[in-house]
């Protein structure tokens, strides 16, 4: 059901959560406009694929076409400045003594959605729309509900302003995200993901695979290729 006059911004990477996400908003709101953060990222080709993503959906999905609104990009480049991650230097993927992926980047969601929602605001856009999940993850702890949901009541006593965060993958495994990108899209927003969406968080977009491309070996990686492989034994 279409939320009638409305509009929202996708928090849109390029990646397969994300473009899930924007075929969600496409199909809920009446405009709907994108952002995107370069922050120094190691897999900065996903950039890259953020404006092919964008132009086959304009050009070949037709209820979604007259939706899709301007895109965005912001500098978040101090975010590599903050400490050395193997998301932005090359650097090992592996466990910390934190016990987290050395991919975590510590703060990320949190000022993605300061500079989205500081974008929203301008854009009188009342909608945020992200791919956050805390059911299929890398154990960022700033993906979990509880996190988002504190970080969305600052931004409403900072601003004044009733906005709204939908993270409609929050609780969805990777093979169910795979499922609603068929539901909301077909099998040509399926193909879509396959072809042109990028998650290798070694930026790998040469090595193709039956579920999209991507070295194979990394967390993105690994959560993508399980998700497709339950998918497709009906395991969604």
């Amino acid at each position: 059901m279409t939320d009638q006059a409305s509009k929202a911004l996708v928090l849109f990477s390029g990646g397969q959560d994300s473009t899930v996400c924007l075929a969600w908003a496409l199909s809920r709101f009446d405009h709907v406009e994108t952002v995107g953060f370069d922050y120094g990222q190691r897999h900065r080709i996903e950039l890259d694929c953020r404006e092919k993503i964008r132009a086959h959906i304009a050009g070949g999905f037709a209820n979604w076409a007259g939706r899709l609104g301007p895109d965005h990009l912001l500098d978040a480049g101090g975010l590599r400045e903050v400490g050395e991650t193997a998301m932005t230097h090359e650097t090992e993927i592996e466990m910390t003594a934190a016990g987290l992926p050395s991919t975590f980047v510590p703060g990320r969601n949190l000022i993605f959605i300061v500079l989205a929602g500081a974008l929203a605001y301008r854009r009188a856009v009342p909608n945020l729309v992200g791919g956050m999940c805390e059911t299929d993850y890398s154990g960022y702890p700033d993906c979990r509900r509880e996190t988002l949901d504190a970080q969305m009541r600052a931004l409403f006593l900072g601003m004044e302003y009733p906005l709204r965060l939908h993270t409609p993958l929050m609780e969805l495994d990777k093979a169910a995200t795979w499922a609603l990108g068929e539901k909301l899209g077909g099998e040509a927003l399926t193909q879509l993901v396959i072809e042109d969406t990028h998650t290798c968080y070694r930026g790998d977009h040469d090595t193709r695979h039956d579920w999209g491309y991507g070295c194979a070996a990394c967390p993105a990686c690994e959560l993508r290729a399980r998700g497709w492989q339950r998918w497709k034994k009906g395991l969604a």
